[in-house]
């Protein structure tokens, strides 16, 4: 992972280079639009503040939890420090929702629970949507079931276990997801191997949204790669998530990087 140094150079360069967020000089009709009606979108949802006062109670709770991820040592830590560290900042969590509300997919994978925060913003911007989240560690996965009691969540399966392993199965359950979260792990290895995976049961209005894009020269490396693909049309790099399309209106490949 990159320093917290050299993180703070490479936003700084991004937030200089990237296409403002305003959609000035975006040719794209999608791409505008996805600027306009999604990232610019200011409405107050009201999940927003059900879901942020939940973060809240989260970041001051000082319960331990003894996080066990298969076939890896457990650690126990206190679930405010956790939150502090794991959980989607605010305002991407918020896009999520957008994003979902904006694009209706059906069905919504997440790869990575934690506690359970991202998941709660795909659930509730649609409650039709069928969401599935995955989640290795046994005491993250008994956490965010809490809240999602807590937000009377219906439409969020949560399933434990070890992703690499329970992922290939929920594919071949005939599964062709519409937007996936990929938050599970922030190395090269295992995020291609995610992307290979999905590659093979999306449709052409699959979104893949990956997150620490940027953390380290290994998950550049992968993303670069993805964006390479040949079922890629659209990439738009927000630096601290990746989204990738693969709608094939598109003529020529696009990869652009918007100010968030």
């Amino acid at each position: 992972m990159y320093s917290p140094v050299k993180m703070v150079v490479k936003y700084v360069r991004y937030y200089i280079t990237a296409s403002n967020g305003k959609g000035h000089g975006v040719h794209s009709p999608f791409v505008f639009d996805f600027i306009e009606r999604v990232l610019n979108d200011d409405r107050q949802f009201y999940a927003y503040k059900q879901i942020e006062n939940l973060r809240q109670l989260l970041l001051n709770n000082q319960r331990t939890l003894e996080i066990d991820f298969p076939k890896n040592a457990s650690a126990s830590g206190k679930v405010a420090v956790i939150a502090r560290s794991a959980l989607m900042p605010v305002k991407f969590g918020q896009l999520l929702f957008r994003m979902v509300d904006r694009y209706a997919p059906s069905q919504i994978l997440e790869l990575g629970t934690s506690l359970g925060i991202t998941s709660s913003y795909m659930a509730m911007a649609n409650e039709n949507a069928s969401v599935t989240t995955m989640e290795g560690s046994k005491a993250l996965a008994n956490s965010a079931r809490e809240q999602f009691k807590k937000l009377g969540i219906r439409n969020c399966r949560l399933m434990e276990g070890n992703i690499d392993e329970i992922l290939p199965v929920w594919l071949k359950e005939g599964r062709e997801p519409d937007m996936v979260l990929i938050d599970a792990s922030h190395f090269y290895a295992p995020t291609m191997y995610y992307f290979r995976q999905l590659l093979e049961h999306i449709n052409d209005s699959s979104i893949l949204i990956f997150t620490g894009i940027h953390k380290s020269a290994e998950m550049e490396q992968a993303w670069r790669e993805i964006q390479k693909d040949e079922a890629v049309t659209l990439s738009i790099d927000l630096f601290f998530i990746g989204i990738i399309f693969f709608r094939k209106e598109f003529r020529t490949k696009q990869h652009i990087t918007i100010r968030f």
